[in-house]
């Protein structure tokens, strides 16, 4: 049984729309996996440990935070930059301070600049790995231990870097469910 050419076509262009579709919605993960396992757009890896390898070479690192719009906290590195060996273990704080009279969480997104250092730029423990949840004028620093990889030092286009800028920008997020159970249960109590 033949379709005719009208409904042929219809069926031809669903076919379309839904690839399309489909596509559009695989795109964002199938990126963020791109770009954690290459480095590409400044994203950062990850690191069990730090590097068995420290070289001669000195880099500097610069630090840079900032909230989303709207974010009501108050976020920032506490050292703007710090001089050290490649390969060599940093540890940086940043302090945030929630000025508001309620509990705010937050994430934090980061890259870093120039865009080939993103692959050589390893974090072993970072405060952007898990929500964080402020409350009340509460004021905390937060580490982020990293190094840079000596492999740096021979990539062909990462070669030249002699400074890194590490950012973070936070933005708002819910109230992870445990805190705000606890939020309601100390409201309910306080209410009796």
């Amino acid at each position: 049984m033949a379709m005719d050419p009208k409904s042929k076509t219809v069926v031809q262009l669903l076919s379309v729309v839904l690839t399309m579709g489909a596509l559009a919605w695989a795109s964002v993960p199938f990126y963020d996996w791109f770009c954690r396992v290459t480095g590409f757009g400044g994203v950062t890896q990850v690191a069990d440990a730090g590097s068995d390898t420290v070289l001669d070479r000195e880099i500097t690192v610069r630090f840079d935070g900032n909230v989303e719009k709207g974010m009501a906290w108050e976020f920032k590195p506490m050292e703007r930059t710090m001089k050290m060996k490649i390969g060599e273990d940093g540890l940086a704080f940043y302090e945030a301070y929630n000025p508001t009279d309620k509990p705010i969480a937050g994430q934090a997104s980061y890259n870093v600049t120039p865009f080939e250092a993103g692959g050589f730029f390893n974090k072993i423990e970072c405060f952007c790995f898990t929500e964080q949840v402020l409350m009340p004028g509460e004021r905390v620093e937060m580490p982020v231990n990293f190094f840079v990889d000596p492999e740096i030092a021979t990539d062909r286009d990462a070669k030249y870097i002699n400074e890194i800028t590490l950012s973070y920008t936070f933005y708002q997020i819910d109230l992870p469910e445990d805190t705000q159970a606890a939020l309601d249960t100390d409201a309910d109590t306080s209410v009796n």
